[in-house]
């Protein structure tokens, strides 16, 4: 067995949901989680431990930074909880955000930044990893300076940090007064590399509950495994690989039909692959006696931008409206004031994505619209089942067509896609591609079909499994399983959230 264990940490990608060495992992941390039971402290720094362990295994030596935040919020949230005075409150924050926000900056916008300069001062800048080199120097490492590495997860949990404080701040919270309750707070290995962005206030409450799980919570929580592991192992993986990536990539070689199916298919994909992961990691959540909180809420049923926002990546959305958007005035100052406040919101959400400027573009589209979305509402005070519809149309395919920039390799094979859907899409051939990928066509048409299955009719099917007989729900899980790693890709497919 110690043999066995030691292979499967020897790789990183081995702790990957979607890979066995995983859930051998989880189920040594579920065993003794169930053991220490009783006794909290005990219990939650073993917890705590295991995810520095996760962390370590999947980041390597950049879970020094998931230590240093952690020691930086602890620290500040602590003095804060013990000053009056306004100014030095505020002062504390801003070391907060200084920290925080320039380790994120460091590791993820340098080649970002660099390349506005070198482009608009003619300043040829060669970036250089001093953190590495510090490393290097201090512990006799051999990693490379050549280039920086973004860490895995660094966009979560500095965001996750961040709200902390501000919360402490804000007197919405108390400071956490155990390091090692905070560190667990922030290092929570479910969620840790992909979210979603969990709350002090919703997630610190539960660290100190006793460990009480019915068997109903265990069967949902399985229910929610299974469902997040064929949404990424069974759809998002097998058209990504066989069709999507492809197209992406090189989208000369294919027709405006199959461009137009990886546009579609890629809507489909990234929400499978994102919404998976995080059905996954409620449920490995909920096992261990955690409530996290719901991430998607079938987006691509919104009648709306604003009510797409309001369903996908849900955490993300609460976390810019409540410590940027709000802050920065809302719409309490204004249309102009809205306008700006939206654009902000979401060009730093977007860029918050990635460092490059399809994201920004991205984000600008979203805010752009968010803004025609309060016009129209401030003139249409009522709304119809055929407004509904015509809104629902509308949304679906802006958010899918705004999904190209945020996909496609470079800004160039934007126009590329574009120009091939429109030169080159050709009704004929329709019937012969359809035959020749055929498997792909039944998953998309099966994946977009489970989406928008009717959510009375959806929590029924939840309901009525978790209150089946219990050989029942053991043999329906096994056959699903076995299902899924048989119908799964052989190569490991990260997950797409993975490089935020």
């Amino acid at each position: 067995m110690k043999e066995l264990l030691d292979k499967i940490l020897e790789q990183s990608d081995l702790f990957l949901f979607t890979h066995a060495g995983f859930w051998i992992f989880f189920t040594l941390i579920l065993i003794i989680n169930s053991f220490l039971s009783n006794s909290r402290g005990v219990r939650i720094a073993f917890l705590f431990v295991a995810s520095l362990f996760f962390y370590f295994k999947t980041g390597g030596y950049f879970f020094s930074l998931l230590i240093l935040s952690t020691i930086v919020d602890f620290s500040i949230g602590l003095l804060l909880g013990r000053s009056n005075i306004k100014a030095l409150r505020q002062l504390l924050v801003a070391c907060s955000l200084i920290v925080n926000l320039g380790v994120l900056a460091y590791f993820k916008y340098t080649y970002f930044f660099a390349s506005i300069i070198e482009n608009n001062a003619g300043i040829q800048l060669n970036v250089y990893d001093y953190l590495a080199s510090f490393f290097n120097h201090l512990a006799g490492t051999d990693f490379s300076i050549e280039s920086i590495t973004l860490p895995v997860g660094i966009s979560f949990f500095t965001f996750q940090t961040i709200s902390y404080t501000i919360d402490v701040y804000r007197r919405e919270v108390k400071p956490v007064s155990n390091i090692i309750d905070f560190g667990f707070y922030v290092s929570f290995f479910p969620q840790l590399i992909a979210g979603p962005i969990v709350r002090a206030k919703t997630f610190i409450p539960q660290i100190y509950r006793k460990l009480v799980l019915s068997e109903k919570w265990i069967w949902w929580a399985i229910l929610l495994v299974i469902g997040g592991l064929f949404k990424k192992m069974v759809i998002s993986d097998y058209i990504s690989v066989n069709f999507i990536d492809r197209v992406f990539e090189h989208p000369v070689s294919y027709s405006g039909f199959e461009v137009i199916v990886a546009i579609y298919g890629y809507a489909l994909q990234i929400y499978c692959d994102f919404s998976g992961y995080t059905d996954i990691a409620l449920g490995v959540a909920v096992l261990l006696g955690f409530r996290l909180p719901k991430n998607f809420n079938h987006p691509y049923k919104a009648t709306s931008i604003s009510d797409f926002w309001r369903r996908w990546h849900i955490s993300l959305s609460a976390w810019l409206r409540d410590y940027l958007y709000i802050p920065l005035g809302g719409s309490r100052k204004g249309f102009i004031r809205t306008f700006i406040n939206l654009m902000i919101t979401m060009l730093i959400g977007g860029l918050w994505h990635g460092a490059a400027l399809k994201f920004v573009i991205w984000g600008g589209l979203h805010g752009i619209a968010l803004v025609i979305n309060r016009g129209i509402n401030a003139i249409v005070k009522k709304s119809s089942k055929f407004t509904k519809a015509i809104g629902w149309f509308i949304t679906f395919h802006f958010v899918v067509l705004t999904w190209i920039v945020f996909r496609a390799e470079s800004l160039q094979n934007v126009q590329i896609m574009v120009d091939r859907v429109i030169r080159t899409f050709k009704p004929y051939n329709i019937l012969d591609i359809l035959s020749a990928q055929t498997y792909l066509f039944v998953i998309l048409l099966f994946g977009f079909a489970l989406h928008w299955i009717p959510e009375k009719l959806r929590m029924r099917l939840k309901l009525y499994f978790v209150c089946w007989p219990l050989y029942i729900k053991i043999i329906t899980s096994a056959i699903a399983v076995y299902i899924i790693f048989s119908l799964h890709q052989h190569s490991i497919v990260p997950f797409i959230y993975f490089r935020f």
